[in-house]
């Protein structure tokens, strides 16, 4: 007997999976059905190949999780190895077909050949939780963006007056847009009585909003084509976004209480920048195993904040930004990088220097986000909350 190297391409429904030995002949091919008795009848047989199996998969959740549960559950190592890598690399092996068959086998063999990709392992269920609930967030979010721009493009087609005005995404407008859509309609109720109706509606603001509505109305008493059905599609568009920030809102409260339950809750939020929200989404994005990574430059590439190197025969030195990272976790470093230089003396001295360099903006956040993260592995290392002044200077 000897060791056994399989790849699984992942699939929806169905995977396809292939073993091979250390030769790199083919031992098994099989497709199985994303099925707990299938998988689990595959795992026995696999495992009566050899001595010893290295897995090896190209999803890490989704129509993979009851493979990847299964092994894990079984303690059989699973490797990790991107859709794109395997792309790249089905390049060096022959024929230009692609099958789930050949792509197992690409899995496989280089599941054989390479050291450097890191394990899977069984998920903190605080974590799991987190991830699921932040998903569900940008969605929502998503939804909200999609449904003001398409708010914002109906009204600006019958009063373009009103939506200049108005901050769309506040609840005060979105109220006074499901009861007023037209000039004509406001200059009709009036200032009082609108004021009046916002205020029965606990609009923030009222008497402002209803001002601003009202001097809208008076610069315009021209009624444009198709106004009246425009008008209940505001009503209706206006409805929606108010739901959808109900949603978020209530999602928000969701992933407080869960985040608060994480062991790093206290370090994590201690960094200035990083509130709830970002805090829930970098352990979503992370699984929140500093291990995983090994050093803090390592988590710097995943999220992509780290230039990479790309030197070629005189030319060295050169840097760019790198192509195959985290979006997701890029998004939180750079947005807890922003807000960390409004709240934060030590971080908005640092961008200040950066932009003296002759930096430009993005790349001066950028190296702040750099830089962040070194202090976020430190942290989360040693357990500590964030301070201005580090404990070893202090000794001194």
């Amino acid at each position: 007997m000897a060791d056994i190297w399989a790849g699984i391409d992942a699939g929806k429904t169905h995977h396809h999976c292939v073993a091979i030995d250390e030769s790199g002949r083919r031992l098994l091919s099989r497709r199985v059905a994303n099925d707990e008795p299938e998988l689990l009848q595959l795992l026995a047989d696999v495992l009566d190949l050899g001595d010893e199996v290295t897995w090896r998969i190209d999803l890490a959740d989704g129509g993979a999780a009851l493979a990847i549960a299964i092994l894990l559950n079984h303690d059989q190592p699973v490797l990790y190895l991107s859709g794109r890598a395997i792309h790249r690399a089905s390049e060096g092996y022959r024929g230009e077909g692609k099958t789930d068959a050949k792509d197992a086998a690409v899995i496989a063999d280089q599941t054989r050949i390479r050291r450097d990709l890191h394990p899977l392992r069984t998920g903190d269920e605080t974590v799991t939780d987190l991830k699921i609930l932040t998903g569900r967030r940008m969605d929502l979010v998503a939804d909200r963006t999609r449904t003001v721009n398409r708010l914002r493009a109906q009204l600006t087609s019958v009063f373009p007056g009103l939506e200049r005005a108005l901050d769309l995404t506040k609840t005060g407008p979105l109220t006074l847009l499901t009861g007023y859509q037209t000039p004509a309609a406001l200059r009709r109720i009036g200032t009082k009585r609108l004021v009046t109706w916002l205020r029965n509606r606990s609009a923030r603001n009222a008497d402002q909003l209803a001002e601003t509505a009202l001097q809208a109305a008076e610069r315009q008493h021209t009624s444009l084509p198709g106004e009246k059905l425009t008008a209940q599609l505001v009503h209706t568009l206006a409805k929606e976004v108010t739901a959808l920030n109900q949603q978020v809102a209530e999602l928000d409260k969701l992933i407080e209480a869960r985040f608060r339950q994480h062991r790093d809750f206290e370090v994590i939020t201690s960094m200035p920048g990083l509130g709830i929200i970002l805090g829930a989404e970098f352990l979503a994005a992370t699984g929140g195993d500093m291990e995983a990574f090994g050093t803090a430059d390592r988590l710097a590439g995943f999220g992509g904040v780290a230039p990479v190197p790309r030197d070629s025969g005189k030319i060295s030195g050169n840097l760019r930004r790198p192509q195959r990272y985290n979006r997701r976790l890029q998004r939180v470093f750079y947005s807890s990088a922003l807000f960390s230089i409004r709240h934060s003396e030590e971080s908005r001295r640092f961008y200040d220097r950066k932009r003296a360099e002759g930096k430009r903006h993005t790349q001066a956040v950028l190296a702040l986000a750099r830089r962040r993260v070194n202090v976020l592995w430190a942290l989360l290392r040693d357990g500590r909350r964030y301070e201005v002044t580090p404990p070893t200077a202090l000794a001194a």
